[in-house]
């Protein structure tokens, strides 16, 4: 039996600094875990002003997780202890797999009018595939299938399928699905979800009505930020929403254009211990990683940043 996915709560995503001195929104992260599972963290790092962005995020090390960062607008630049580097461009994506290590640095750089525009997210590994060896998938953006549904809905795949389109990034451990989903005004968007995965929305622009809720759904912000209670249950910028479970979600737009992240995996329902940019399962395996960096035995292939 088909059954839609309601809402089961909505977080906006709340101003925060990372990196040398990046002025970001994180839409979930440390205090979400386990809620989220198998994701981490979502950081919406859309800035129209160079300087809150220019510092980037200098040579830091990851391990247990892979992150994925999707462009919109303008570029980033990237270097890593594995000799790679390069651009992610509008519109492209790089799915990295850190596994037992990797030191790197990300470097945005806008577009011609200074504005920048991007979301990183982390999935976690499970426990057999935290010390994988690295690895990256950087796709472009003409290698990202753009598919059109009825009703002017237009849906990019970076991994997922709809209908006969699949997206470029396969074989990924947690099963996931990213989309990119744009609807016009006075359009519906139907979309078959695997039961028992966690699936999100992430809304970027515009606002539309999610899952066909009657009610608002319980808002995880502080009072002063509430909306009005009154109003309909349309959702959105910087709104990121976590639905219950089910076999399909349901999306109405009204008045206004939408656009928004629709993001699913399978849970892994395994124990995380997670300090700064390293998560493992155990409180030894964090201090494990964080001894051998300071001892520079961290990284298991390549080389550090600088070395000959």
């Amino acid at each position: 039996m088909e059954t839609t996915r309601k809402i089961r709560k909505v977080l906006i995503s709340q101003p925060t600094l990372e990196g040398a001195g990046v002025h970001l929104r994180r839409g979930f992260g440390f205090r979400e875990v386990p809620q989220f599972d198998p994701f981490l963290m979502f950081d919406d790092f859309r800035q129209d002003d160079p300087a809150k962005y220019l510092p980037g995020f200098p040579w830091h090390p990851h391990r247990g997780i892979e992150t994925i960062t999707y462009m919109i607008r303008g570029t980033a630049e990237h270097a890593d202890s594995l000799g790679h580097k390069g651009v992610i461009g509008p519109g492209g994506v790089q799915w990295m797999t850190a596994g037992s290590g990797i030191i790197h640095q990300e470097m945005p750089r806008g577009g011609p009018d200074g504005r920048l525009g991007g979301f990183q997210l982390w999935a976690n590994l499970p426990a057999d595939l935290k010390m994988t060896e690295p690895r990256y998938r950087d796709v472009k953006k003409a290698d990202i299938p753009d598919v059109a549904l009825p009703g002017g809905v237009s849906v990019r795949i970076i991994c997922g399928a709809i209908g006969n389109a699949r997206g470029p990034v396969r074989d990924i451990i947690i099963d996931p699905e990213y989309l990119d989903v744009a609807m016009p005004p006075e359009a519906e968007f139907a979309h078959p979800t695997r039961p028992g995965h966690t699936v999100i929305a992430c809304v970027f622009e515009g606002e539309g009505c999610f899952s066909g809720e009657t009610r608002q759904p319980f808002y995880d912000i502080e009072p002063a930020s509430y909306f009005d209670l009154e109003r309909k249950p349309v959702q959105g910028d910087h709104a990121i929403i976590l639905f219950g479970d089910g076999s399909r979600i349901k999306v109405r737009t009204t008045a206004s254009p939408l656009r928004f992240l629709l993001i699913s995996g399978r849970p892994l329902g395994q124990p995380v211990a997670w300090q700064g940019p390293v998560v493992m399962n155990t409180q030894e395996e964090l201090r494990t990683a964080f001894r051998e960096y300071r001892a520079g035995t961290f990284l298991k292939t390549g080389r550090p940043p600088g070395a000959k």
